[in-house]
């Protein structure tokens, strides 16, 4: 048995590995991506171990590596596993997911506008979570699954409104825009409706929060993660063909609207799934794929590392609330917003010195 190891380029000038093995398997490997990759994993364990030692009871690093390895003391291990760790698990994959499906939204519509926060998943999210509170006055499972209703029912409905021989990106992104504005029309009268105590409840949650988030939240948002990741990551290459024209994707053998059906549903689940766990958490998935195409770059869809950088924002912008305001005190989703509208300005000015809007 013989391995064949050959360099290249990618269409950004970074140098690729190309590994050939017997029966014309082959693995594509860039190692400027690979280290990319290798770095936001060290920096999504590092901003764990620091968000897990920050609140009003400070706790060191060290102290807190010894106590996830069953060494502190009752005190420690009360505050890490039972307190904050759950928060902190809820932040990672809420920025894993919102950073995959921003991926995967923005290489089906080849725009860097083809995001869950402009496309209206989110307020689908939403709407669906202020029936629950206003008109059924559900627990906070209900809201959940009132969320994710929502976002499934929304995703529907801009797939079929959108789809004309085909799923075009511009189209896409218009009925999206057209989409959100009337959610959000929906958002505004439910809120009038709602008595004081069920709108501030409703408030609290539209603004999007990792505070008091606990093993609940924790198992479905990882269940759905598990099944979902290896599935989107098994579909990357059919993705990737895409971006040569949907004619040259068949001619090669890809069932383009299979796949894109399929990844769209699964962006769609993880969106919600997201907003279900911790509200609608703004503009992480606009700007992670963006990030992680810049840090990488790598043409394509860039999922996994577009999933990783999501998780560092996520949890570096929970860290910084924690920090400058105290815990609690800032909801991460507003540090989020304000960020991240400041980045689609600048995107937004960027597309049009490039003459792409």
């Amino acid at each position: 048995m013989t391995v064949e190891l050959r360099a290249g380029r990618n269409r950004f000038g970074s140098p690729t590995r190309t590994l050939r093995g017997p029966g014309g398997l082959s693995l594509r490997v860039e190692p400027r991506a690979l280290a990319v990759g290798l770095l936001l994993t060290a920096a999504v364990a590092a901003l764990a171990v620091l968000l897990i030692g920050t609140g009003d009871f400070e706790i060191a690093p060290g102290d807190v590596v010894q106590t996830l390895l069953g060494n502190g003391s009752p005190a420690q291990d009360f505050i890490v596993n039972d307190l904050r760790l759950p928060r902190v698990l809820v932040a990672l994959l809420v920025g894993a997911s919102l950073g995959m499906a921003g991926s995967i939204f923005q290489s089906l519509s080849r725009n860097p506008l083809g995001s869950p926060d402009l496309l209206g998943f989110h307020y689908g999210s939403a709407v669906g979570a202020l029936v629950v509170i206003v008109v059924f006055k559900g627990d906070a499972n209900a809201v959940a699954a009132g969320a994710l209703a929502g976002g499934v029912l929304t995703g529907v409905f801009i797939y079929l409104v959108s789809y004309k021989r085909g799923i075009n990106g511009y189209r896409l992104v218009l009925v999206g825009i057209g989409t959100s504005a009337m959610l959000v029309a929906a958002i505004q009268y439910l809120l009038t409706k709602a008595q004081l105590v069920d709108a501030t409840r409703a408030m609290v949650w539209l603004t999007g929060s990792l505070a008091g988030r606990d093993w609940s939240q924790v198992w479905p948002l990882l269940a759905t993660c598990a099944v979902l990741f290896p599935l989107v990551l098994g579909q990357g290459r059919a993705l990737r063909m895409t971006e040569m024209g949907d004619d040259a994707a068949y001619a090669l053998g890809v069932r383009v609207e299979r796949m894109r059906m399929l990844l769209m549903l699964a962006a769609v689940l993880l969106t919600t799934a997201a907003a279900a766990a911790a509200g609608p958490i703004s503009f992480v998935a606009l700007a992670a794929p963006q990030l992680a195409r810049r840090l990488t770059r790598s043409p394509g869809s860039n999922l996994l590392t577009g999933a990783l950088m999501g998780s560092v924002l996520l949890m570096l912008s929970d860290w910084a609330s924690q920090r400058a305001f105290g815990a609690d005190q800032l909801p991460v989703g507003v540090l989020t917003g304000l960020v991240g509208g400041a980045y689609l300005l600048w995107l937004l000015v960027t597309e049009r010195k490039a003459g792409r809007i």
